[in-house]
């Protein structure tokens, strides 16, 4: 259904997604809605689809950052902290800033200056994303994905938008007990699938693989 829900507008994209069943929850729908998609993508914001924003990256088809929240939801509570693993524009970034409660955190990380750069600036086109950078509720940083950002740590829940080559022990580590980590995993674009990461309270691991995807792969930042 994912080809049928692109739309002419913001809301239309949105409520095309609720209509395929891509977003089921009244929390993801209202995040997505507050989050214009054209603040951080800069052609064709509306469609279904992944769209380049320069630095050899994209910014993910919206279905797929619809499912990204729905599977993260149940761990965004009180005082949650979230690691969006290559935050790219900025985009889903925002959105999980918007479901997860006042006191909690969004931490972006991505290895190439300039997308930290360009989210950054893209979040503070709008008055709810310059407030979330200013308390300091959303923090963009340069930093090595695959290796996770301990500083900020340990997390309820970790975002990873890029193809990672295998499940980094790094990142299950960053986890809290309970946590849950949603990421791309595989060698080359015709074999990848999400898995769904499980740290249950006592510290075990638990590995699901979901449904195949093509993503970039999460990698060294490029030279030049």
């Amino acid at each position: 259904m994912a080809w049928r829900s692109s739309g002419g507008s913001n809301e239309g994209l949105i409520n095309n997604l609720v209509d395929n069943g891509l977003i089921k929850s009244e929390r993801v729908k209202e995040a997505m809605l507050a989050v214009d998609r054209a603040d951080y993508c800069p052609r064709s914001a509306y469609d279904d689809s992944p769209q380049l924003i320069g630095f050899s990256a994209t910014i993910s088809a919206p279905h797929m950052h619809a499912s990204a929240c729905e599977s993260l939801l149940a761990f965004l509570g009180q005082n949650a902290r979230v690691l969006d693993i290559g935050s790219g524009s900025g985009y889903l970034t925002h959105v999980l800033a918007n479901l997860v409660p006042p006191d909690g955190v969004v931490i972006g990380v991505d290895h190439i200056q300039g997308l930290v750069d360009m989210a950054t600036s893209n979040m503070g086109k709008s008055k709810s994303g310059h407030t979330l950078l200013e308390s300091k509720r959303v923090q963009f940083i340069k930093a090595d994905g695959r290796l996770g950002y301990k500083e900020g740590g340990p997390y309820d829940a970790i975002h990873v938008g890029a193809a990672a080559a295998s499940l980094h022990q790094p990142l299950i580590d960053q986890l809290k007990c309970p946590g849950r980590m949603f990421i791309p995993v595989g060698s080359d674009r015709y074999s990848q699938h999400i898995w769904v990461i499980d740290k249950k309270e006592d510290g075990t691991v638990e590995k699901k693989r979901m449904f195949g995807v093509s993503y970039v792969p999460l990698t060294n930042a490029p030279n030049g």
